[in-house]
């Protein structure tokens, strides 16, 4: 029986009772009893390897030597005579975690002499092989792309700023190293030096969101020394890479512009008060905060330093109705420190921006008139009852409330304060069937407070159309003249000349003065209410009519009731 059928017998001594008379084994015998199911590389003469052994005797099974023993793999190169000639042949062609077992005969080990004390002369020698690592001086940084995104606004290059997460693993497949364990990115400047060589390559050409293999040989990681217990020496690296963030520090601000209003004739400037929605995320798409989902639009003044120094930057040159992406470095962020949990050091902002409206504290009402009647006898004025219709919509288009949802048109009398300062101006000079568009500004609106659905500093857009207008009077008057009054007043109202007043022909004479168009009772009041207030108020000793004496009042007495009187 030759040498190789006594071992493969052996194999299986635990069965069977076996008798072996072996003969000369000419050749390294070779048992792959262990063989990964992936296997990207097999060693070749030159190569380098890092493996673990058990050296025994064939003749009894007695170790000699064991790399478990000193806890620490042997490295050595294949092929070129730095191995006994039998391993230089049984490590060729083995995969990276194969277990194998090598039988060397004499010749090809330490022949007749042996060595050392501790092979004796013509041992026949087996080793069990556990390969950790291969590499080869001619090997560079190996790249396998496992997952790229569809867009990728840049790539990494030298002198950036990136933030990864990583695994690390040995060749073998040993986790050495977790950014995921600690829950925080690697953070560094590429091509600086602050990386392994292999790394500071690898990670060239990057997408954020792109995930990358990266196998980094020893002499491009940490060579002869290892690092720590974690990284033994001459140990090849592989690194699961996703990018997340990336930036240069001479990056500025980017702006691209999502949606642009047609006929947009004001942009946005420093000291203006705007507000906008927002949607902030990092650069790999993960939300970190929303306006959106607090409901409520984000109010601030630009350029004033209230918030971030991009933001500031970015909210320039906006028209209402916009949209835009903003793209903010941490240098002009929150840099280095971040902000608590909330946003990390040296993170990359992404903001996606809607204006809602903005205005300057010293702007006026806008009015712009869409529609003028061709006849205009009259015009609103201060003190005027009025009826109109209208709908008031934030700047989006957003509406808030309209006439419409009632019977009847809105009535108002102009300067009593019945109204907002902005839409009684807009309110104010228009003809009856004139429609106008007016932009108040919150400070003439509802100021920095909520009124009802109408959001704090919120720019309002009416559309108004006059429908009726009563002339009005002065605020605490009942009655005025146009023009001059009757002088003397009294035969002017004693119609029938009968020197006495009574209230139906007081009231006769005052609807004569207002038919006639010479004299206007107070509008919105019931005018046979205004008229007995105002013969009551003449009617002195209160005898039911009025005669001269009691027009005649002193100067003093009459500046005091003259607003109630004729």
């Amino acid at each position: 029986m030759d040498l190789f059928a006594c071992f493969q017998l052996l194999l299986l001594s635990h069965l069977f009772t076996v008798n072996c008379s072996p003969g000369p084994l000419l050749d390294v015998v070779v048992d792959r009893y262990d063989i990964p199911k992936v296997c990207p590389r097999e060693v070749e003469i030159e190569d380098f390897v890092r493996y673990h052994f058990n050296g025994t005797f064939f003749e009894d099974g007695k170790k000699f030597d064991s790399s478990y023993d000193r806890d620490k793999a042997f490295i050595s190169q294949v092929g070129l005579g730095r191995l006994i000639a039998g391993m230089d042949r049984g490590l060729l062609g083995m995969c990276v975690n194969e277990r194998r077992r090598v039988i060397v005969p004499p010749h090809l080990a330490y022949g007749s002499i042996g060595t050392g004390g501790i092979i004796p002369p013509d041992a026949v020698l087996v080793y069990d092989v556990l390969l950790l690592d291969i590499w080869n001086e001619k090997d560079k940084v190996e790249i396998r792309t496992l997952i790229k995104p569809a867009s990728c606004r840049r790539t990494t290059a030298a002198s950036d700023f990136v933030r990864y997460h990583y695994n690390g693993t040995l060749l073998s497949g040993e986790l050495f190293d977790s950014s995921y364990s600690r829950n925080a990115t690697y953070d560094t400047y590429l091509g600086q030096g602050d990386l392994i060589k292999g790394m500071d390559e690898g990670l060239l050409g990057m997408c954020v969101g792109e995930r990358r293999l990266i196998i980094v040989p020893p002499f491009l990681a940490y060579g002869e020394n290892g690092y720590g217990t974690m990284i033994p020496p001459q140990a090849t690296l592989v690194f699961e890479v996703l990018m997340v963030d990336v930036f240069n520090p001479k990056d500025d601000v980017t702006m691209e512009a999502k949606e642009v209003p047609k006929g947009c004739t004001r942009t946005t400037v420093t000291g203006d008060y705007i507000r906008y929605h927002y949607n902030g995320t990092f650069q790999d798409g993960t939300l970190f905060d929303s306006s959106y989902q607090r409901n409520s639009t984000y109010n601030t003044y630009i350029g004033m330093g209230y918030v971030i120094q991009g933001m500031d930057k970015a909210l320039q040159g906006l028209c209402i109705g916009e949209k835009r992406r903003v793209v903010i470095p941490p240098h002009l962020a929150y840099g280095e420190k971040g902000v608590g949990d909330f946003i990390p050091g040296s993170a990359v902002l992404v903001f996606d921006i809607h204006v809602i409206d903005f205005h300057n504290p010293k702007d006026p009402v806008n009015i712009k008139v869409t529609h003028k009647p061709q006849e205009c006898n009259m015009r609103s004025e201060a003190d005027d009852l009025i009826q109109y219709h209208y709908n008031c919509s934030l700047m989006d288009g957003t509406l808030l409330y309209t006439s419409d949802q009632y019977d009847s048109p809105s009535i108002t009398t102009l300067g009593a304060n019945n109204v907002i300062l902005g839409l009684e101006e807009g309110l104010r000079g228009m003809c009856v069937g004139e429609r106008r568009e007016v932009v108040i500004p919150p400070h003439f609106g509802h100021g920095e407070n909520e009124a009802g659905v109408v959001p704090r500093s919120a720019v309002l857009f009416f559309e108004l159309e006059l429908v009726e207008l009563q002339k009005g009077v002065p605020e605490g008057y009942m009655f005025v003249w146009v023009g001059d009054g009757p002088d003397p007043l009294f035969p002017a109202m004693d119609l029938d000349g009968d020197k006495q007043v009574p209230l139906e022909e007081f009231s006769l004479f005052i609807r004569l003065q207002v038919q006639g168009g010479k004299g206007r009772l107070r509008p919105g009041i019931d005018a046979d209410s205004i008229i007995k207030d105002m013969f009551d108020n003449q009617d002195r000793n209160k005898d039911g009519k009025i005669v001269e004496d009691e027009l005649t009042v002193t100067e003093d007495e009459g500046s005091k009731q003259a607003r109630d009187e004729l």
